[in-house]
């Protein structure tokens, strides 16, 4: 039985402006200017540069309807069409920073073409007399290559993918052969390695035959776990050598590449370059912060579509067709004046955001001193700014800044507090900091265990648990003390 009843509900919803407003926020600087390339392409009724604004003082009243033929019925008393002539509301669709100097140079880093890293060893397999099934095969296993200059894949599988993709049929001994006698020839040296032992090894064979180098390559291949977990003793019993010869193995080794393929100058990769939205400077003992002028485009609504509305305004007897257009020039223009104000916003939450981390943080952006870094979440610069944490997160994940010090990522001036023996709280980036200093003064020969790192932190002041050091370790990516051991 079907029954009625009433609820109740309260639900909070974002407007889809309000949602695209979230997602320029939280754009980068190239990304955004890619953002703003796109929407000047989409909307013709926005403009770029600077245009002097015209005074148009007539005034717009008029209601036109459709036929009654079933089609939509528009009221132009819904056009205000002084809202987009009038000069007094011109400034509010354009934007600009007024917080760098016109004659600003904007400077970006040119980067050279050349040849990619798979085509040059494509080109080197030229000098190779290999009929046209070889070719095929080496080409193949060359195209199977990481950026790293591995294959990582079974000789197997390659032969399978031959045999479905390219019609070649062959054996796994086959395409072995053309491995070893081919492509792992090739420069650099290394590449076409199928692990890293077999990367290293190849790196030394190619080298003279010196007695250091066939010991190194005899460890690798016959004790290549023990040597990787530094368990020196157990190679000088099972090899009968000494501590001496054992350290110029590792010397040796030390001077291969793990990475063959990255160390390719001409790498396919795109190069990455970090583009900062803001600037902090130091001014006569105060800090001075800019919003890069990439962040702050100067826009505005397009000339012509001001000319179409005033002739549109000047025409006595208007036709279906002219009500089509005005309709469709006030669609771009309400686009038109959102986006130029979603611009606004972004940018004034950009500089209120980082301006209270910058003066939260002030020390040490004074000083540069990371154990100054005073300990400091999403929710306090929030409360700050009396916005909400999602915006602060997506203003910190994605921003760059340029300081005295460096060019970082906003979210590395955030850290949580812990207490030190004297109940001060204190940023884990300052015992990071710490941590990371005692690492580096430790004797190789008997580095440091978790355990001890950990007393040495108590008798600094800062009482941290055994697993918190071990947890503090793995962040800053320095292995465990087996591993950092030298001889």
């Amino acid at each position: 039985m079907l029954k009625q009843s009433l609820q109740h509900k309260l639900l909070q919803k974002l407007s889809p402006q309000q949602i695209q407003l979230m997602k320029l926020i939280q754009l980068p600087t190239q990304a955004f200017e890619e953002r703003l390339k796109q929407e000047i392409e989409e909307n013709p009724a926005l403009d770029t540069g600077k245009e002097e604004s015209d005074s148009f003082d007539d005034q717009f009243d008029n209601e036109v309807d459709y036929d009654d033929t079933g089609n939509e019925k528009i009221d132009t008393q819904d056009i205000n069409i002084d809202e987009y002539l009038s000069d007094d509301e011109y400034p509010s669709y354009k934007t600009q920073a007024n917080n760098y100097s016109s004659d600003d140079e904007e400077k970006q880093v040119p980067y050279a073409a050349g040849m990619s890293f798979h085509q040059s060893l494509k080109a080197q397999l030229n000098t190779y007399r290999l009929n046209e099934q070889e070719r095929a095969i080496a080409e193949f296993l060359v195209g199977s290559i990481d950026d790293s200059g591995y294959i990582r894949r079974e000789l197997i599988d390659i032969v399978d993918d031959l045999a479905f993709t390219q019609n070649i049929f062959t054996e796994e001994q086959e395409v072995a052969r053309i491995l070893t006698e081919v492509v792992q020839k090739l420069d650099p040296i290394g590449v076409g390695a199928l692990n890293l032992k077999d990367c290293l090894v190849i790196q030394l064979k190619a080298k003279s035959q010196e007695a250091s180098r066939e010991l190194a390559i005899k460890i690798l291949e016959d004790a290549f776990d023990h040597f990787v977990k530094k368990h020196y003793k157990k190679l000088q019993e099972k090899f009968n050598i000494t501590e001496e010869e054992l350290r110029d193995v590792i010397s040796e080794i030390a001077k291969l590449n793990p990475k063959p393929g990255s160390s390719y100058a001409g790498n396919n990769k795109i190069a990455e370059q970090i583009v900062p939205d803001f600037t902090i400077r130091i001014i006569e003992g105060n800090l001075e912060l800019t919003l890069n002028a990439r962040n702050a485009p100067e826009l505005h609504v397009s000339r012509a579509y001001n000319d179409m509305l005033k002739g549109y305004q000047d025409t006595k007897e208007k036709s279906k067709a002219q009500k089509d257009a005005v309709m469709f020039i006030k669609q771009k223009l309400d686009a038109a004046k959102w986006f130029i104000d979603a611009i606004k916003q972004r940018q004034q939450t950009l500089l209120i955001t980082m301006n209270a981390i910058m003066q939260y943080q002030e020390e040490y952006f004074l000083s540069g001193d990371e154990r100054k870094l005073k300990p400091m979440i999403l929710k306090d610069i929030a409360d700050t700014i009396s916005m909400d944490v999602s915006t602060v997160s997506r203003v910190a994940n994605s921003k760059y800044v340029t300081t005295p010090y460096g060019t970082k990522l906003i979210k590395e001036f955030f850290s949580e507090s812990m207490k030190n023996d004297q109940g001060e709280d204190v940023s884990t980036r300052e015992i990071k900091k710490i941590l990371e200093t005692v690492i580096a003064e430790e004797d190789k020969r008997k580095p440091l265990t978790d355990e001890k790192l950990s007393k040495i932190l108590k008798e600094k002041g800062y009482p941290i648990a055994r697993r918190t050091v071990a947890k503090y370790r793995e962040q800053l990516d320095i292995p465990v003390a087996r591993l950092r051991k030298e001889i």
